[in-house]
């Protein structure tokens, strides 16, 4: 007689037992645990849920700072540029007074570190030493031609020069003096013609 009451007495314990209550006394099995509940017609089975990839965010670029023995003057004519973003743009202008145009920038620029320079772009580029654009560093200039057979008709300064960029400084006039990477300028980039360094 014994043995018959321990048996109903194990069964009413297992009965109530949280653990042995099948998938579906679960209101939200998706908030259960971290696992999807896919039902079948008797069983449910557990996927793992996948868990969203993470990537990180891409690092800024670093500005290459000028190394060398005309360091300083080449972030003194960088410096000086960015003091003039924004001036408005002045066919045949010296000053920052009156505004400046590509060539009357930076001739201004040079004159005020020392450098002897042309006033127009087309003779600025005589002057120099040609140079990689991959090797060019802040203050280098970047002359350009509308073609091949086409004289010189506009100059920039580089502030800025890393692989797939350069950025320059330059008067222009629909924008004044402006930054930008000529590299990613469909106007600009087919017409650079060739790049300098003037700084001894």
């Amino acid at each position: 007689m014994k043995h018959p009451v321990l048996l109903l007495f194990l069964f009413g314990l297992l009965a109530s037992c949280s653990s042995f209550r099948p998938a579906t006394s679960v209101r939200n099995p998706s908030r259960a645990s971290g696992d999807a509940v896919v039902r079948t017609d008797r069983t449910a089975t557990r996927h793992p849920r996948p868990r969203p990839t993470r990537t990180a965010p891409p690092v800024p670029r670093k500005k290459e700072a000028p190394t060398g023995p005309t360091a300083a003057v080449r972030n003194n004519l960088v410096s000086k540029a960015e003091q003039y973003l924004g001036l408005r743009y002045k066919y045949g202008g010296n000053t920052p007074r009156e505004g400046f145009d590509c060539s009357g920038f930076v001739k201004y620029l040079y004159n005020d570190q020392g450098l002897d320079i042309q006033r127009v772009s087309r003779d600025q580029a005589r002057q120099g030493r040609q140079i990689d654009p991959a090797t060019a560093q802040p203050g280098d200039l970047v002359f350009y031609r509308r073609g091949a057979n086409q004289p010189v008709f506009h100059v920039s300064m580089i502030v800025s020069a890393a692989p797939g960029e350069i950025w320059v400084i330059h008067p222009t006039s629909s924008r004044g003096v402006i930054r930008e990477n000529i590299l990613a300028s469909s106007y600009w980039r087919p017409k650079i013609y060739t790049v300098k360094d003037l700084i001894q």
